[in-house]
């Protein structure tokens, strides 16, 4: 130490403290040491034993401690907390309300907030709480639990409690502590307790998270709740009709009021573009979406996922106190862990009430003999307490062999205890049926003990069935699609061009204008001199003099076809090419042409389907010219890559070019299948394939309810939660359809065309509207036969089986007919049969026969009903080629 001041220095002097040192760094590293070990284990991190952490824990001790079967003051419950906890209310109270809203081992009253709308709880002397049901059958055993002092030695709390099932993965986690964090996602009530029962059976199990805010889960990366897991989590987003959405469920660790905040910050940047938001949420989530006219409401959905709290990621980092330390486990590992703490426990507790049986018995003989073999008399003439306890002993000594165990002197003791009353009123008969009821319980309890696993089992099993009740998984397990922002995000900004000076940019609003983009675009240059380059778009930038083409660049776009003719070199010929720029790097600069210096691009266009053109090509007129101009077409030219060279289009001196006649696509039809996995259409062959699609064509999506829905078959389409097939439309196709009529509880079959005029992206009802009303099968097949079986009639008769050839029951009707009654008796079972065989010569045409007297000019009346799309499961048949179809049963 160093003193610049003279009475400092002096003070010290007369201290004997002036070149006193003091080490700093152990201090700091003992101390710290010792405050991260406190935050650990007391504070951040759950104990693997009970699962929970130490405030959690003396919080469900003192509400066992004043559990009377009544609410209690929160305030008062935080109260009797402090005598166990060292830390103040404030954090006590925050820990319950945490649990109460969890709903699992607490019942709670009054205003506790919303984990929706992330509203907080009232005032702790306003909300009651008390331990559930659940909580009181399998935390607490005052018998099996281990106790130690309180933080102030004036009490007892537990160590841990005696937890019979895995709370910890129930209810989840999230503590940070000095140097890691513990962040444990939640799980399904039903699916742990199968999951114990599997492990209890030795068969393997597989556990993935569940969120009380429901929504949609890709647990593909879960890494069963380790560090370095993913989880990916939606929202719920139904298509009310084309100009509205509605959330319905948002994903876990967001709330409606971050949800809207993320949407109304995306809106004001540009990425999406929506009219309003309403948010309509009391008991459940309605967050409603007007969109602005024009905008697809697909592309929206998408966007939504891409820049707003729509998707979240989320990281679980599974850590738990083990043995006195913090351990990284797995959740599997967690759950393995508490089952054989449950099955321990039963153990235990199973032990300990074969004692309690046992000294019952052993008692309860003692007594017997006592009073009856009159032994108390013996103890009249006694003078002394030693006189009583050997003259007891004596009258005992012939009975000794009817007993499990020695006397000791507590039993003699406990013998001279038994009131006169008692003796007078001594039973024999229910001394030996008491002592029946014991052994028969004993052995009972030593059955459970040698079956202790099948005991855990049917444990397991009936907390399920008491508890299990509304429990059911909430969060849809899915597998989603990887949304490029890029090809989501709404037009935002104004491309601008200045083509001679080589500027491009957003803000050069004096020059010419190209197109709407977004500030997540990339775009694609081409010059005059044949080099070309992708940029991202931005204020303004420089590519090069000489611009003949910049448009928005659309990676992995192999429907763009560009058709170019250039002169290789000053003096070269002049080639033609078709090609594609499928993906390149970014600002790096290619060339289309050979490569030769001064080659030049004369002519050029961009296709965005592939169209090939017809050109008349002027030459520059020279002496013995037979043929001074001529037409070349395009589509003779295979489209390559972008390095090819060409085909020569001439070597004589070129005077113009310029477009004779505009062309059609050479692509051909959009292969387009169907992923059931991420539930999305796509072009590179995963899933299903559903057909070859022209610009015309369409999607049928058939639904659970007897609905179907046209829809386009753009990439970025959703598709309904009910949807069970999706075809290609087809206007000529015939279908046949057997459903119950609701209000005559009769079955209908119909057979109906989809017609082309059918307004598209509308729910149609094609069995009627009456809410009773269901679809049993959807059939395909040109000439379907079906088989009915019947219930016996109310005279006992049993109907013969019946087979039905479709095409001669019934003729083609419209969708909206009625359809016509199957049978007059009670159907039990519809059968599909193999189809029959059309014959060889009458293949071409087939003529439709039969009569349908009732269903003539009797329809139903249809409405268009507005769709609530969502993605969902869809049940097709799997073909490897052909339109995604197949019978359904409902």
């Amino acid at each position: 130490m160093t003193f610049d001041d003279d009475s400092i220095k002096d003070n010290a002097e007369s201290q004997g403290e002036l070149h006193r040192t003091i080490q700093l760094g152990g201090m700091y590293e003992n101390w710290f040491l010792d405050y991260a070990s406190y935050v650990i284990l007391e504070r951040a991190v759950p104990d693997m034993g009970d699962g929970l952490k130490p405030v959690q824990r003396r919080l469900l001790h003192a509400m066992n401690q004043l559990d009377d079967g009544r609410f209690n003051k929160v305030a008062n419950i935080i109260g009797h907390t402090m005598q166990y906890h060292p830390h103040g209310d404030a954090s006590i109270g925050d820990a319950l309300v945490q649990l109460g809203q969890k709903d699992l081992v607490i019942e709670t009253q009054g205003n506790w907030g919303n984990v929706l709308t992330g509203d907080s709880a009232a005032a702790s002397r306003y909300i009651e709480a008390r331990l559930s049901k659940f909580a009181r059958e399998v935390v607490f055993n005052p018998k099996t639990t281990r106790w130690k002092l309180s933080y102030d030695g004036r009490n007892k709390e537990p160590v841990t409690l005696p937890m019979k099932f895995p709370v910890l993965l129930a209810q989840g986690v999230e503590g940070i502590a000095v140097g890691l964090a513990s962040k444990i996602l939640p799980h399904n009530f039903i699916e742990l307790i199968d999951a114990s029962i599997r492990h209890l059976n030795g068969e393997a199990f597989e556990l993935l998270p569940d969120f009380q805010t429901g929504g949609m889960g890709d647990f593909s990366k879960y890494n069963d709740g380790l560090r370095g897991g993913k989880v990916r989590i939606r929202a719920k987003i139904s298509q009310l009709d084309k100009k509205t959405l509605v959330i319905n469920e948002i994903p876990f660790s967001t709330t409606t009021t971050s949800l809207i905040d993320s949407i109304v910050s995306a809106n004001d940047k540009g990425k999406i573009k929506i009219r309003k938001i309403d948010d309509n949420t009391a008991e459940n989530v309605e967050i409603v979406i007007h969109l602005n006219p024009g905008v697809s409401p697909d592309q929206t959905i998408d966007a939504l996922y891409a820049f707003t709290q729509c998707e979240v990621s989320v990281s679980p980092n599974a850590c738990v106190i083990r043995d006195g330390k913090p351990a990284f486990i797995g959740v599997s590992e967690i759950l393995r862990g508490n089952t054989e703490q449950t099955r321990n426990l039963l153990r235990l507790e199973l032990q300990i009430r074969l004692n309690e049986l046992d000294q019952d018995w052993h008692f309860s003989s003692l007594e017997k003999i006592f009073i009856e073999q009159r032994i108390y008399r013996d103890i009249e003439q006694c003078e002394s307490w030693e006189e009583v306890i050997d003259a007891i002993r004596s009258g005992l000594g012939p009975f000794m062999s009817l007993l499990r165990r020695a006397v000791t002197d507590e039993d003699i003791v406990q013998l001279t205890e038994i009131k006169i009353k008692r003796i007078t009123r001594f039973n024999s008969f229910k001394a030996d049926e008491h002592l029946k009821g014991i052994e028969t319980e004993m052995e009972e309890v030593k059955n459970h003990l040698e079956h202790i696993t099948d005991y855990t089992i049917n444990f397991f099993r009936q907390i399920k069935k008491k508890y299990g009740q509304g429990k059911e998984r909430k969060t849809e397990i899915r597998s989603f699609d990887t949304i490029q922002a890029a090809s989501v995000a709404a037009n935002n900004e104004k491309l601008y061009v200045n083509r001679l000076e080589g500027f491009v940019g957003t803000s050069l609003r004096k020059d010419e204008f190209v197109c709407e983009c977004s500030d997540l675009d990339e775009i694609i240059v081409f010059k005059e001199s044949g080099t070309f380059l992708v940029t991202k778009v931005s204020s303004k930038s420089f590519v090069g003099e000489h611009i003949i083409h910049i448009d928005v660049f659309r990676k992995n776009d192999d429907r763009t076809v560009y058709n170019v003719v250039y002169r290789d070199g000053r003096k070269g010929p002049w080639y033609v090419k078709r090609f594609s720029v499928i993906g390149v790097t970014r600002d790096k600069e290619y060339d289309v042409t050979a490569g030769a210096p001064d080659s030049k691009v004369i002519y050029f266009s961009a296709n965005p389907n592939g169209e090939a053109e017809i050109i008349k090509v002027l030459l520059k007129p020279k002496p013995r010219m037979k043929k001074p101009a001529f037409e070349f077409n395009f589509a003779e030219l295979t489209i390559k890559g972008r390095n090819s060279r060409g085909n020569i289009l001439t070597k004589h001196p070129l005077k113009q070019i310029h477009k004779r006649e505009n062309g059609v696509s050479t692509l051909g039809a959009r292969d387009i299948w169907y992923d059931e996995v991420v539930k999305r259409l796509n072009t590179d062959q995963r899933g299903v394939y559903i057909g070859a699609f022209a610009s015309d064509d369409r999607l049928v999506n058939f639904m659970q309810n007897g609905d179907f829905k046209l829809t386009g078959y753009d990439l970025s389409t959703h598709f309904d939660d009910d949807m069970v097939t999706l075809k290609k439309h087809d206007p000529e196709e015939i279908i046949s359809l057997i459903y119950l009529e609701g209000e005559t509880g009769r079955h209908y079959l119909k057979r109906f065309t989809l017609e082309e005029d059918i307004p598209i992206g509308k729910r149609i009802s094609m069995i009627g509207e009456h809410p009773q009303s269901s679809l049993i099968k959807l059939i395909f097949d040109e000439l379907p036969v079906v088989r009915l079986s019947f219930y016996p009639t109310e005279k006992g008769k049993q109907p013969e089986e019946e087979t039905i050839e479709v095409t001669s029951f019934i003729a083609v009707k419209s969708f909206k007919a009625k359809g016509k009654r199957l049978s007059t008796f009670e159907i039990a079972e519809i059968s599909v049969l193999e189809p029959l065989i059309i014959p060889v010569e009458d293949a071409d045409i087939v003529e439709e026969t039969g009569t349908d007297k009732e269903d003539e000019d009797n329809t139903v009346n249809q409405e268009e009903i507005d769709v609530n799309v969502s993605v969902d499961q869809v049940k097709p048949a799997a073909k490897p080629e052909g339109p995604l179809q197949m019978e359904l049963d409902f």
